[in-house]
């Protein structure tokens, strides 16, 4: 029923995007600046950082989409430096808005802004100013993979991910791109990403799929146990693939969050295994809880655990950080009765039955943490729920990239 296609942002029918380097990246190679732009006006969606300290950008897009009424038609975004904690931070996030609506010929309050990069430092808005036409006459309808690489900072990879599906006997296709691999914890939003759709839907329910499928996605999502000031999402969505508009709960609905869902819980993952310095993924899965709350909580508590972390860098199935981990998460359920798996392509190991350690072969278990992707199987036997959560190891690496980051 969904199949996945390339194109990230602009695979969905009436957006484009461009990506070039300005100047604020010193590498000329680099690309850091970017656009997005829908042909005609788009409901959308946010979700935006809990961090006390927001990013101007953050301040900028929410107030933008509460005058249009949760409307956009484009997105203009940096990396290289966050234009956070600066007095004339609004003041530049506006202008970067303006200068993208004038060239475009809309309302600068269609226009949304994200930045990305360093903390504290003064935004320079001249090489915005003088590269702004060169970014407009780019834009393509092939131009998603210029602007996916013009947010990327520490990332070692773009991440994008699209699929198609079918509503009301017409053609949908909802896509995103995403940016992070550092300064990423769960509590919405993780980092920032892009997602566009050609689904006729109204705000009201782009908002309400948007804010229920995060809560299983990017805020199940931990690096290194750090909020960042700029994380938000944005979710366009501009009715040119002509279904009939979804409205309201019910079957269509269902199939549009299933299609978000698959999008977004794949770029998690990327963002996941592209963590600073990261050699393998994890992925922790609970299941048999209570309820989904329960099961959530239990997963984060694990994948957030920086000894965990260091364990499946090292190889070492050290069990008992597992334990702990659950052991400290802020929920209620019996401990003895808990189950622990390790697994990956090279098989599973059964390290924990009913809260207690059962002989297992260390070979065997390191031969599965050698692989780059570890799943953490979690049962807490006391229920019907499950959930997953997604991190990275902790390497040497970590701490190397974020000694000298602003250099």
């Amino acid at each position: 029923m969904y199949k996945t296609i390339d194109g990230g942002v602009c695979a969905a029918a009436g957006y484009k995007a461009w990506g070039i380097n300005c100047g604020l990246n010193s590498d000329r190679a680099k690309n850091d600046l970017g656009l997005l732009v829908s042909d005609v006006d788009a409901n959308t969606a946010a979700v935006y950082t809990q961090n006390k300290v927001k990013g101007a950008p953050v301040t900028v897009t929410k107030r933008h989409l509460e005058a249009t009424g949760g409307i956009s038609r484009a997105v203009i975004m940096n990396s290289k430096n966050a234009n956070t904690c600066n007095a004339d931070g609004e003041e530049k996030a506006e202008r970067m808005c303006a200068l993208a609506a004038e060239r475009l010929g809309v309302d600068d309050k269609k226009v949304l802004v994200a930045s990305t990069g360093v903390i504290g430092q003064i935004l320079p808005i001249e090489p915005i100013e003088n590269a702004v036409d060169e970014l407009v006459d780019g834009l393509s309808y092939e131009g998603n993979v210029s602007a996916a690489t013009a947010i990327m900072t520490t990332d070692t990879c773009k991440k994008e991910y699209a699929v198609e599906f079918e509503l009301n006997g017409r053609r949908c296709v909802l896509g995103g791109m995403a940016k992070g691999s550092g300064m990423i914890h769960p509590n919405m939003a993780t980092t920032l990403n892009f997602i566009t759709t050609d689904t006729a839907i109204s705000a009201e329910m782009l908002q309400k799929a948007l804010s229920e499928i995060v809560k299983i996605t990017y805020n199940c999502l931990s690096i290194d146990g750090d909020t960042s000031t700029n994380d938000m999402v944005i979710l366009q969505a501009n009715a040119l693939a002509g279904n009939d508009e979804i409205v309201s709960d019910g079957e269509a609905f269902g199939v549009f969050k299933e299609a978000l869902y698959i999008v977004m819980s794949e770029l998690t993952k990327m963002l996941a295994k592209d963590g600073e310095g990261a050699t393998k993924l994890i992925e922790c899965t609970v299941s048999e809880a209570p309820d989904t709350e329960t099961a959530i909580t239990v997963a984060k508590s694990v994948i957030g655990s920086p000894l965990l972390k260091c364990a499946v860098f090292g190889e070492d199935a050290n069990w008992g950080r597992v334990l702990c981990a659950i052991g400290y998460a802020k929920a209620e359920f019996d401990i003895a009765k808990v189950d622990v798996d390790l697994v990956s392509r090279a098989g599973s190991v059964a390290v924990c039955r009913n809260g207690a350690g059962v002989d297992f072969s260390e070979e065997k278990a390191k031969e599965v943490l050698s692989e780059d992707e570890i799943g953490i199987n979690v049962s807490l036997n006391c229920g019907n729920a499950s959930a997953k959560a997604w991190g990275c190891d902790l390497t040497y690496d970590y701490v190397r990239i974020n000694g000298d980051y602003r250099s």
